[in-house]
Order: structure tokens, then C-alpha cells, then sequence
């Protein structure tokens, strides 16, 4: 299945004419982080951490 994935990906960045290969793109996205707090022990507050223009580019091309 991660094969798939990985060709999915390939065949995607390469019809979008992307400079980046499978491998570059997922270390971009690797760097997103998402956070999950709790407020009074019953309020679960959750976000993820700014997207740089490069990745945001990425996951147009994917």
C-alpha cells in the first residue's frame, strides 16, 4: 500500500511539473505538527502549526 502511495505521489509531482521528489515532499510535510490541548480538565482545543508557502504548494501538487 505505501508503494502505491509513494508512485500516487510521484505520477502527481511529476504531472504538476514539481521539482520536488516523493521523498522532499514528505520530509515538508513530516515538519507540520498538529497540537491537541485540554482546558479545564474537558475543553480539547486542537491546531496545527503554520504551513510555509512551500509546503502549501505541495499539497497543491499532490
Amino acid at each position: 500500500m505505501a508503494l502505491n502511495l509513494y508512485r500516487v505521489m510521484h505520477m502527481r509531482l511529476k504531472a504538476a511539473n514539481a521539482k520536488k521528489s516523493p521523498d522532499r515532499a514528505l520530509e515538508a510535510f513530516r515538519r507540520i505538527q498538529h497540537h491537541q490541548i485540554r482546558l479545564n480538565a474537558s475543553t480539547l482545543i486542537t491546531g496545527l502549526s503554520f504551513i510555509s508557502p512551500e509546503q502549501a504548494d505541495l499539497f497543491k501538487e499532490v
